[in-house]
């Protein structure tokens, strides 16, 4: 299992744009990704998931990686925060 933790730039925090493109990216992995922010977690495969966490600029959302292609998928995930939030 891999892990990372990213404080959200973004002003706007995750919003329904980066939110769609970060479930769309997360669908094209073998891996289970699992997002949460402080005690609320869900699959970052649903959108509902990802929205529903509310994260805000500054507030601090943690992934955890598990399956085959764990390292690739938390590299790309890591890259694609860095680039969108």
């Amino acid at each position: 299992m891999k892990e990372f933790s990213y404080t959200i730039k973004d002003a706007e925090g995750i919003h329904a744009r980066p939110a769609g493109e970060l479930v769309k990216l997360v669908k094209g992995f073998k891996s289970t990704v699992t997002i949460s922010k402080g005690a609320k977690s869900g699959n970052a495969s649903k959108i509902f998931a990802v929205m529903g966490l509310g994260a805000k600029q500054g507030e601090t959302v943690d992934f955890k990686v598990e399956g085959e292609d764990e390292e690739t998928a938390a590299a790309e995930l890591e890259k694609f925060m860095n680039a969108n939030l």
